[in-house]
């Protein structure tokens, strides 16, 4: 909800950090790959027992995230690199989530749940992307929804910073993402049916 609502506010840093890194000789394909690495450094971080730091690389990394998407519109694209985007988006995310299962073992069925709507969610996600005829400025349809990356990246940080509320931060989340992946779900059938 919140990529799809607010983004106009922070769209002009985005634009001009993707225009200058691109300016600096860099590719979109790069930056990727860049945001995925330090992804996985908050993951690490947290795990190291330095969660404001975890939490500082996942937010830069969403960034670099957004920042790939529109040096690729401004440079040639590239199909592959949709598929790294996305599939690296994916391995953030279950990084953090195995970073929390590890502090937190006593956690763990619920961070499984948690898991499984996300892939529930985002397989509902890709796969009206696929065969949805609708075009909009990325390189599939995006069908927007009430959690779509930034409120993962806001209840990711509270799980991080907020250890004593886990249990229950984890299981909004899960119904949260459950919810979008049903939201997403009759939204297709409506559209494609």
């Amino acid at each position: 909800m919140l990529d799809t609502h607010a983004r106009k506010y922070v769209e002009p840093s985005i634009e001009q950090t993707a225009h200058w890194l691109l300016r600096k000789g860099r590719s979109a394909n790069q930056v990727t790959v860049f945001a995925f690495l330090i992804g996985i450094g908050a993951s690490v971080s947290y795990i190291a027992g330095l969660p404001w730091l975890a939490v500082l690389f996942l937010w830069l990394s969403g960034f670099l995230d957004a920042v790939d998407g529109t040096m690729a519109r401004h440079s040639e694209t590239s199909l592959f690199g949709t598929v790294m985007d996305v599939t690296f988006d994916r391995l953030v995310e279950i990084g953090i989530i195995l970073a929390v299962a590890y502090v937190h073992p006593e956690v763990l069925g619920p961070l499984l749940l948690l898991s499984v709507s996300i892939i529930f969610s985002i397989t509902v996600f890709l796969v009206v992307g696929t065969v949805s005829e609708k075009a909009g400025m990325k390189s599939f349809y995006y069908q927007a929804g009430v959690a779509e990356r930034t409120e993962g990246f806001l209840l990711f940080s509270l799980m991080i910073l907020l250890p004593q509320w886990l249990l229950y931060l984890t299981l909004v989340f899960f119904i949260v993402e459950t919810f979008t992946g049903l939201q997403r779900l009759f939204e297709a059938k409506r559209m494609l049916t």
